[in-house]
């Protein structure tokens, strides 16, 4: 096969994704899927519940690329477009399909409901195309080669069933069908407190490399590099990525902090596991998203034991011990209340470690001394060790994106904390 033919495009339809209302999940997975399986795609569409742009978009992908992998539109409603567009623009009629009849009355009939006209409508598919079973919805995808050297895959819109579908017929259809060549496998590294073009230019020598490729992404305080191969295997493809993926860890030192799936909260989870350490949050300008970024990893609770998003004053003397002359003289954002916050919840949670936040997040509350984006973070540890750090991080960037970048910084802290068995310094930001 030559690169034409090999490729696939992922086609999801549905007016409420080109409005924003939904996030397009399916094209995500179907393309990491893709990559898994070696097939490569280079087009992705989305196009709303409308025959004509629908029968548009299939000309267009059939001229440039052989598996078309369409999400969307299969279900009973009226906009639901997607079998009735590919029978009429291959010019075949669609067919009752007494199996997928069945099949819907089965589980109509499980749940206590009636078969209606609009469901019966399911089970009209392209004539001469396969049945795509789908193990838990009602609407049927199908597996159709309408013309030599073009194949198509059509999968319902609901994240869940689409899944179930691919892995359980899809993915076998397509080893059996010769398209999987290989794998396309990728790490992807994770980096914080540096900025992207200081990463590039750090590792200026591994972006040049052909195989493995290596390239920059950055977003939302974090910057990564994705290393890329192909391969015959998942372990060969390991082999290959494995040397620089290390010459990159060593480049990035203190500010990589981990891969793939691996999240700040996750890292300083393990490490706190590790050190049989746990940690308290004392929150301010954040309003409880240190909080929640610590909880969202499963078993948090093992080093995670709670915090005070205190943002009245009151309750940062009454709960936190802050001193309420500091507060007059000093502000709820400065260095002094940060470090009496952390000190606070550390020892009135009897944790080894506190962390605090307090800060401007905006768009008001700025004045010219403490401007809209200055933050304090405060980290107390073992003993009397307490410490904080100030960050000026630019009304430009918004209030939440402030309050994000507040809370994986106080992360990024405690991890080089861990790290570093408390020696590290505060100019390595």
């Amino acid at each position: 096969m030559n690169e034409t033919t090999q490729s696939a495009e992922i086609i999801s339809v549905g007016t409420e994704l080109l409005l924003g209302e939904i996030l397009n999940s399916n094209a995500q997975f179907l393309a990491q899927q893709l990559a898994e399986l070696g097939i490569p795609h280079y087009y992705q569409t989305v196009v709303g519940d409308n025959v004509l742009r629908l029968q548009k978009a299939i000309a267009i992908a059939c001229d440039r690329s052989r598996l078309l992998i369409f999400t969307g539109g299969l279900g009973p409603t009226p906009d639901d477009l997607t079998t009735e567009t590919l029978a009429d623009f291959f010019g075949v009629p669609l067919v009752e399909r007494s199996e997928v009849l069945q099949d819907i009355a089965e589980k109509l009939s499980r749940r206590g409901r009636l078969m209606s006209d609009s469901l019966r409508k399911q089970a009209l598919l392209p004539q001469g195309a396969e049945i795509l079973p789908n193990p838990t919805g009602s609407a049927p995808g199908i597996i159709w080669q309408p013309r030599s050297g073009l194949t198509l895959l059509t999968f319902p819109g609901v994240p869940s069933e689409m899944q179930a579908m691919w892995q359980q017929t899809a993915v076998p259809y397509i080893h059996n069908q010769g398209w999987s060549q290989g794998v396309i496998h990728s790490r992807t590294l994770r980096f914080w407190g540096i900025g992207e073009s200081t990463l590039a230019d750090k590792a200026a020598a591994q972006i040049q490399l052909t195989n493995p490729t290596v390239a920059p992404y950055a977003g939302r305080g974090e910057v990564r590099l994705r290393v890329s191969t192909k391969a015959a295997t998942a372990t060969e493809a390991l082999q290959i990525i494995a040397p620089v993926e290390q010459q990159l860890r060593d480049i990035g030192g203190l500010d990589y902090f981990g891969a793939d799936d691996d999240t700040l909260a996750s890292v300083v989870g393990d490490l706190l596991k590790a050190a049989q350490q746990t940690v308290s949050v004392a929150e301010s300008c954040t309003g409880g998203g240190l909080g929640s970024l610590l909880t969202a990893v499963s078993g948090s609770s093992a080093y995670f034991w709670g915090g005070v998003i205190s943002y009245e004053n009151q309750v940062k003397v009454n709960l936190l011990n802050v001193n309420p002359v500091d507060l007059a003289q000093q502000g709820a954002v400065s260095d002094i209340v940060a470090c009496q916050m952390a000190a606070g919840v550390r020892d009135r949670l009897s944790t080894t470690w506190g962390l605090s936040i307090t800060g401007i997040a905006g768009p008001d509350g700025g004045t010219e001394a403490k401007p809209v984006g200055l933050v304090y973070i405060g980290i107390a540890g073992p003993g009397n060790q307490v410490e904080s750090f100030q960050y000026q991080f630019g009304a430009f960037q918004g209030r939440e994106f402030i309050r994000w970048l507040s809370a994986c910084t106080a992360l990024d802290l405690l991890r080089r904390k861990l790290l570093t068995h408390y020696s590290y310094s505060a100019s390595r930001l």
